[in-house]
């Protein structure tokens, strides 16, 4: 397992060798800074922390302060942990940057969607709304939310409520470019979270490509039309 934090700095496009236009989103990832390695023998699980991006003092709490300076690094925004099948061979204070990465990977990007607040319904978990015509009074309204059965609301019930701001992982993600000099990834297709957000990018575990069909060529469009 290889993992990096990172922010997302938005999308763009770039072109292949072929010449194929395809929409990626840029992360800048480390360089992350190694401040602690777990083992079985004295946690029970072997894992890595990583912290990106440097804070100050004031702004961290004195436990993480003193968890700072037992690696000699400066404080961090961003921690996250990652359980390792095997031992670790790398040691606190090290460093890890995106040339652990090649082009051509598939990762799991991890980070926090946009808070879109209260949301009805219809945004929420895409109803469909009522008719607006002849004295309608269920336009965007959900409907019946009881049952007659059991007399009350029924768990897991999708009614309207707080929408967005939550955990999501979008998997098996190519790595279309490597910039080591800018610490800049190039990731074909979108990655959850605003632009400015930190995220989590790490192996993908499944590993299975997304198989995206190619656009239809002047020539096919032209060969459907005599078709026709």
């Amino acid at each position: 397992m290889t993992l990096i934090l990172g922010r997302k700095q938005g999308m763009t496009h770039v072109f292949r060798e072929d010449g194929t236009l395809i929409g990626v989103t840029v992360v800048v990832a480390g360089p992350c800074t190694v401040t602690q390695v777990r083992t079985n023998e004295r946690d029970g699980y072997d894992a890595v922390q990583l912290g990106y991006s440097d804070s100050t003092e004031k702004r961290v709490t004195k436990p993480l302060r003193g968890h700072f300076a037992k690696v000699g690094c400066a404080p961090k925004r961003f921690l996250r942990e990652e359980r390792l099948a095997a031992p670790s061979k790398l040691e606190a204070g090290a460093t890890i940057s995106v040339a652990v990465f090649n082009a051509g990977d598939l990762v799991d990007v991890i980070g926090t969607t946009k808070g879109r607040g209260f949301a009805g319904t219809i945004k929420r978990h895409g109803f469909q709304r009522g008719p607006e015509t002849h004295g309608s009074m269920n336009v965007r309204q959900p409907g019946s939310i009881a049952s007659k059965r059991i007399g009350k609301v029924p768990p897991g019930k999708r009614m309207s409520g707080h929408f967005g701001h939550a955990r999501n992982t979008t998997k098996n993600l190519e790595i279309v470019r490597v910039d080591a000099e800018r610490n800049l990834l190039f990731l074909r297709g979108a990655v959850p979270g605003p632009n400015g957000g930190y995220v989590q990018v790490q192996t993908a575990k499944t590993g299975v490509k997304k198989v995206v069909p190619a656009a239809p060529s002047g020539k096919d469009k032209a060969a459907k039309k005599d078709r026709k």
